[in-house]
């Protein structure tokens, strides 16, 4: 399993995923402030005050020594601007996996790409052999993005969401050239709390 608490930057043809830092609060609390983002899952738009304190509390780690969590932010490389974010809670050889895009980044590919760039670095990363997300049965377009990161619904359900799971394949071309390693530019969720 891997040991490290930051998550090294990963980045696939379009986009950058940085690790988060408190610093991204700002910026994507404008990513985050359309209320459509959470008809699925609930909440509303964070404050920039309220998302900091949480990318403080995710970026300090899980409580749970044996759990790692790590968040990345999507930097979009042809403008350089943040458009949503990707995650992965890392148990042993397991990753519970989540993505989010801004609405104004919505329709370009762009969740699927960070969820199949997430899921190769994850394999890179050493020791993840299995994925899972959840996702809400309504929500046609997540469900189109945890099928492409390889993922297949099960008959398990959480919370009201469907559990996806599957054994991501080993990185190569398919995966859009996922680079791991630091990102060529410097820079919510089912992390708890």
């Amino acid at each position: 399993m891997p040991t490290t608490i930051t998550p090294l930057p990963f980045t696939t043809a379009c986009l950058d995923a940085l690790p988060l830092e408190p610093a991204y609060a700002e910026e994507m609390a404008v990513v985050l402030a359309d209320p459509a983002l959470y008809v699925f899952t609930g909440g509303g738009p964070p404050d920039p005050a309220a998302l900091r304190s949480r990318y403080e509390r995710q970026s300090a780690g899980s409580p749970d020594p044996g759990e790692l969590w790590w968040n990345w932010v999507l930097r979009v490389r042809a403008d350089g601007s943040l458009a949503g974010y990707v995650q992965a809670t890392v148990r042993g050889p397991r990753a519970e996996i989540a993505w989010v895009v801004g609405t104004p980044w919505q329709g370009r590919g762009y969740a699927s790409e960070a969820a199949q760039g997430l899921a190769a670095h994850l394999v890179a990363a050493g020791g993840v052999r299995e994925l899972v997300a959840h996702v809400h049965p309504d929500h046609a377009a997540s469900e189109a993005v945890a099928t492409a990161a390889g993922l297949r619904p099960t008959g398990e359900w959480e919370d009201g969401e469907r559990r996806w799971a599957g054994n991501p394949p080993v990185p190569g071309p398919r995966w859009g050239g996922v680079r791991v390693g630091p990102s060529r530019r410097r820079g919510p969720t089912r992390n708890r709390p």
